[in-house]
């Protein structure tokens, strides 16, 4: 069991894909810490958020399933922002993983060793995502 878990992303549009990824995250590690990316860094990375930035914030502050939130100060190098969760474990989707992953991240194995941290990839929810949500909903308006 790992102490501290790190979850990186911009959890835009709340769902229980996000939810069943801070339950399965739980399951690795002691405390769940979520690090959040700005709007502008979600802006370059994929997508504008629907949901600002403050607001995601404080959602996620008040999820029972995470311990601490805070700013992934970095954008597109998560490393500043794992070194201040003082997380012993960086935890993803395995949707996405491997070189590919820890690349936009900002780190490879080498630095996962030097700071004794480790990568574990959790079960992804299919058929729920943000962008889905958002596909719907534009279906949905008249």
């Amino acid at each position: 069991m790992f102490r501290r878990i790190y979850l990186g992303g911009t959890f835009d549009c709340l769902h229980t894909g996000h939810l069943n990824l801070f339950k399965a995250a739980r399951t690795k590690a002691w405390e769940v810490v979520v690090g959040v990316n700005t709007d502008a860094f979600a802006s370059r990375y994929k997508r504008r958020p629907i949901v600002p930035f403050e607001d995601r914030i404080a959602v996620l502050s008040h999820c029972r399933l995470v311990d601490h939130v805070f700013v992934n100060i970095g954008d597109e190098d998560s490393r500043r922002a794992i070194i201040g969760s003082e997380a012993d474990c960086i935890g993803h989707g395995d949707d996405w993983t491997g070189p590919a992953l820890m690349k936009q991240m900002g780190f490879d194995e080498v630095w996962l060793r030097v700071h004794n941290i480790s990568m574990v990839y959790l079960p992804y929810t299919k058929g729920i995502s943000s962008t889905d949500i958002l596909r719907r909903a534009k279906e949905i308006v008249i």
